[in-house]
């Protein structure tokens, strides 16, 4: 199990869309962290400390660019290699259809990862000419958001960011399942990220729904990397999500015939 996982990481970071992806979500932090109105998005807050900044690029690229990335680049796992016709002979190989699929899935559920940390890393650079010193404010990701409680050390304001990227990783596990599990389905890369797009933005419509409905809502918990307080209940249903995904693309691909 853990040679398939190696192998479908390896095809994974050597595909040119998970290179772009990953390139673009390290690069677009180090431009609008120097764009003249960039604070217009706070608000007209201004940001003091390097630590404000990967608040910023995740809450920037997670409305569009990365749910984008996540689902085409996992769709293609799937989609790549029919059209290359690669995934029927691995099949015949003395291995069986759901370590497969489920090395897939390991790797896809990783992705959301690599594409915070890289953003994160992108945006760290970016706020060096800030400083990461102690600061009056907040990181975005903690207590009073981008205004704080009052000064924050550096190591208060890293445990944040950490826990706050964590989150992000999180919330984005299910978009990847999805996807995957569209990549069953279809056994196409278009059709799949197509579907796993439509399938967010008809949730981004049911806002107008009570708030019931909106609390069960995959998309009512893209800003969980900076709430604050328990997250039990929304990092809980996230794993539902992903869970569920995950193992009803598992059973669609064992009863699927590529």
């Amino acid at each position: 199990m853990l040679t398939l996982i190696l192998l479908e990481l390896r095809k994974l970071l050597t595909s040119r869309s998970a290179r772009l992806a990953l390139a673009v979500s390290f690069l677009l932090p180090l431009l609008w962290a120097a764009a003249p109105r960039m604070n217009m998005l706070l608000g007209d807050l201004a940001l003091v400390s390097g630590w404000q900044l990967p608040a910023v690029s995740i809450g920037v690229a997670v409305q569009f660019m990365l749910p984008l990335f996540i689902a085409l680049t996992v769709a293609e796992m799937i989609g790549s290699e029919v059209s290359q016709g690669t995934l029927a002979p691995l099949l015949l190989r003395p291995v069986g259809r759901t370590h497969v699929i489920a090395s897939k899935l390991a790797v896809a559920l990783l992705f959301p990862f690599l594409l915070v940390a890289v953003t994160v890393l992108g945006s760290l650079l970016a706020g060096i000419p800030r400083g990461f010193g102690a600061f009056t404010g907040g990181t975005g990701m903690g207590p009073g958001l981008f205004v704080g409680v009052g000064q924050l050390g550096s190591g208060a304001a890293l445990a944040e960011m950490l826990r706050g990227s964590f989150l992000a990783g999180v919330m984005l596990m299910p978009i990847a399942a999805l996807s995957l599990l569209f990549g069953v389905l279809t056994l196409n890369t278009a059709a799949a990220t197509l579907a796993t797009l439509a399938a967010l933005n008809i949730m981004r419509l049911l806002v107008v729904f009570p708030e019931s409905v909106q609390r069960i809502l995959l998309t009512s918990h893209f800003a969980l990397y900076a709430e604050q307080g328990s997250v039990v209940g929304s990092v809980t249903l996230l794993l539902i999500y992903t869970a569920g995904f995950g193992l009803m693309a598992i059973f669609a691909f064992d009863r699927r015939d590529v």
